[in-house]
C-alpha cells in the first residue's frame, strides 16, 4: 500500500460546518475508509494548513478518488502528495 500526505484548507462553508457539527470530521473519516483509504494519522495544524492526514491507499487512482470526491463538497481543498520512506530513496 502507498502512502500519501493529504494537507486540507477549510473553505467558509467548511468552517461553518465544523463549527456547527464538530464531529463532521470523524463522519468523514469514515467516508474515506469506506473508500478504501485508511487514516494512519491527523492532526489540526496551525499555519497555512488546516488539517494534515498521513493516508494509506492502494494506488493513486484511490488517493484521487478520496481527493475529488471531497474536494467537490465545497467545504474543503486538498493538495495530496506520495509520501516514500526515506530509506527507499537513500
Amino acid at each position: 500500500m502507498a502512502v500519501y500526505v493529504m494537507l486540507t484548507n477549510l473553505t467558509e462553508e467548511g468552517r461553518k460546518t465544523i463549527k456547527q457539527h464538530p464531529t463532521r470530521i470523524k463522519e468523514v473519516n469514515k467516508e474515506v475508509e469506506a473508500m478504501g483509504v485508511k487514516i494512519l494519522a491527523q492532526y489540526a495544524l496551525l499555519g497555512p494548513y488546516d488539517f494534515i492526514n498521513i493516508l494509506e491507499a492502494p494506488d493513486h487512482k484511490a488517493i484521487a478518488k478520496v481527493a475529488l470526491e471531497l474536494g467537490s463538497r465545497g467545504t474543503l481543498q486538498t493538495m495530496t502528495m506520495a509520501a516514500m520512506p526515506v530509506d527507499d530513496v537513500a
